[in-house]
């Protein structure tokens, strides 16, 4: 015992405490998905088989000690989350193949992570050189046009930029007719001597406020109907993945992207009536 690393003692131990407290006749634990657990109506404790071929050869018996909800992927949005989760040594002897005496002792696949992703390419020269007819694979895209989630973010952007934009021009055709049906308020301010940098003045501070209360209002809306989407949308497709997020973020850029789009629009609208006369603006 004196040689042996801290690590194998704790392992050691813990196989002792274990063959102390478990019977020979107990079938090892596995864990089921919620998704699993649901749809088949199985229970914690139950006892079920389990094989992997299809024709149920060579099943074990195993005991369901608890439930997981799976890692959200939305590259498996609306796939059945069908899966257990055993422990290794159970899972090997679950494939064990009696035909293949090293079935149990080899590896088809090995998953490297590396620290810093950017030498993926570096890291497949170097291993392929070393052990030549070693395939090797990312297990995402290193090429971020080829990225199906990049390419998403794309079309989002470019969704966001028509929608600001159209946006924008429903906007300033609001202003104007807002403002025009302001002419005679104008005139008379113009009259009674109010100077137009007065007026502009004024104008540039409506059109903040309003531009203010509207971005206010519609993160607020955003916020608001964000669980009700994520409820209907988990409901829909079984999954824990958040759909729509409201970050402080967002409601920043938002924000700010608003107040000046709100603040340009006005003074676009309220340019063509301040350079008149005042003795035009009476005119029908």
């Amino acid at each position: 015992m004196r040689g042996l690393p801290v690590v194998s003692i704790v392992v050691l131990l813990l196989a002792v405490a274990g063959g102390l407290t478990a019977t020979p006749t107990d079938p090892p634990e596995i864990l089921v998905s919620r998704q699993l657990l649901k749809k088949e109506g199985l229970k914690v404790g139950e006892v079920v088989s389990l094989s992997t071929q299809p024709s149920g050869a060579g099943a074990r018996e195993f005991r369901i000690a608890g439930s997981y909800e799976p890692t959200p992927d939305p590259a498996r949005l609306g796939d059945a989350w069908l899966e257990a989760r055993l422990h290794l040594p159970d899972l090997l002897e679950l494939g064990r193949d009696a035909a293949d005496p090293l079935s149990t002792e080899s590896v088809s696949a090995v998953g490297v992570r590396l620290k810093d992703p950017r030498d993926a390419a570096a890291f497949a020269r170097d291993l392929s050189a070393r052990l030549p007819g070693l395939v090797i694979r990312p297990s995402v895209p290193t090429d971020a046009d080829a990225d199906p989630f990049v390419v998403l973010d794309r079309f989002h952007l470019a969704i966001a930029v028509v929608t600001v934009i159209a946006s924008s021009m429903f906007l300033l055709a609001l202003m104007v007719m807002l403002v025009d049906e302001r002419r005679d308020t104008m005139a008379i301010l113009r009259l009674i001597g109010v100077r137009r940098r007065r007026i502009l003045a004024q104008v540039l501070v409506e059109g903040m406020l309003i531009a203010a209360a509207g971005a206010v209002f519609g993160v607020a809306l955003a916020a608001l109907l964000e669980t009700g989407f994520n409820r209907f949308f988990q409901w829909r497709y079984d999954t824990a993945l958040v759909f729509v997020h409201v970050t402080p973020a967002i409601a920043g850029r938002s924000v700010l992207l608003a107040v000046p789009l709100g603040v340009l629009a006005s003074l676009l609208s309220s340019a063509s009536l301040l350079r008149r006369e005042a003795v035009a603006l009476t005119r029908r």
